[in-house]
């Protein structure tokens, strides 16, 4: 079989960590990249050993050397560039959140199964091996019937880690490209994914979204407090966002501190970390029989999620499965997102299949 030959559009810093699980891989390979600022392209192109550097996007679903397109780019051009991809046969992986909208969710699915390609939204934080394992156990039935789930985030400032630019904070400001806040609707796609992976489908939402001035004209979605019902009987959740940026966090990426509790009838789960370190814990424990316990996990860096979620894509192009977030997937996640702005504008519970 010949290898899966990539095109990865937008190179700014999370592009590192997406070409992970390409590179060194035998049955595929990273053949173009593109990105408006062509030196920025050829800095990723020179590090990853890619000849094929292009500026425009049409160059890309126009090349026939490339199967499968990953696209880093602003939210507000996924739809766009996704069916763009799907229709001129080009499988697509697209950036979390999958649309600013349903109806392009809508029509981001018919593209790719009039195509008959693979779309997938990239959403590592469901590949991050204590995750991986925490449903191991939940589905072993480790700590009984699942009845709540605790999901915590707060950002901070790091000493070490990632230095990201200003313009490429900027357009996440700007709603109209961003679709929302930069806490809740960017990186909170993480925990409402998580939430739905683990638990199940959602009923109903009711949220409270406040905002900080972080600039004169500019806020961030914080903080911020969600619960939610979910279909399955007597099983609930909550997720709770904080905008701490005097808290220094210990980060090699950036820093965000993560935590979630799963909480059954007879025992807990506790992950401790994901991006960040900001709890002296392991990284996942159970509590069960009076005791808690650490749950041993070879790999617990970020960077290894990006690394399995890439290689289950490939798996997935090569016949075996489908994608764990597929678009239909993607789609009842953002709904459940929606659901929670549309909840903390009006003060009302909403049900995600409601909202359109």
């Amino acid at each position: 079989m010949k290898p899966i030959r990539v095109a990865i559009v937008g190179c700014g810093r999370i592009s590192d960590l997406h070409a992970l699980g390409y590179r060194g891989c035998e049955d595929v390979r990273i053949v173009a990249v593109c990105d408006p600022r062509r030196k920025r392209a050829q800095e990723k192109a020179k590090a990853w050993g890619v000849e094929k550097v292009l500026a425009k996007y049409q160059e890309v679903i126009t090349d026939t050397d490339v199967d499968l397109v990953e696209l880093l780019v602003p939210h507000h051009l996924h739809a766009e560039m996704t069916i763009a991809a799907c229709e001129a046969g080009k499988h697509v992986s697209v950036q979390k959140p999958m649309a600013l909208t349903i109806s392009e969710t809508d029509q981001m699915i018919s593209a790719a199964e009039r195509a008959g390609v693979v779309l997938r939204v990239y959403e590592n934080f469901v590949f991050y091996p204590p995750f991986v394992e925490a449903k191991r156990l939940i589905e072993r039935g480790e700590i009984g019937e699942p009845q709540m789930i605790r999901l915590h985030y707060n950002s901070g400032t790091r000493d070490t880690g990632w230095r990201v630019s200003l313009t490429a904070w900027l357009w996440r400001f700007d709603e109209k490209r961003s679709g929302g806040g930069p806490l809740v609707f960017d990186h909170g796609y993480h925990l409402f994914s998580l939430a739905h992976h683990l638990m199940g489908e959602v009923e109903q939402v009711y949220a409270w979204i406040d905002r900080s001035r972080i600039m004169p004209t500019k806020y961030v979605d914080g903080p911020a407090t969600i619960m939610f019902q979910f279909k399955a009987p007597r099983r609930y959740g909550v997720m709770d966002f904080a905008y701490t940026p005097e808290i220094r966090i210990d980060s090699h990426y950036y820093a965000d501190d993560n935590r979630v509790e799963i909480i059954g009838d007879r025992g807990i789960l506790f992950i401790n970390r994901c991006t960040a370190r900001t709890i002296d814990l392991p990284e996942l424990m159970m509590f069960r029989d009076g005791m808690t316990i650490p749950i041993p996990i070879e790999r617990v860096e970020w960077h290894d999620s990006f690394v399995d979620c890439t290689h289950h894509l490939i798996d997935v192009l090569k016949g075996k499965g489908k994608p764990v977030l597929d678009g239909q997937t993607g789609k009842a996640v953002l709904r459940f997102s929606l659901a929670a702005h549309q909840s903390a504008r009006t003060g009302q519970a909403i049900r995600p299949e409601d909202v359109d």
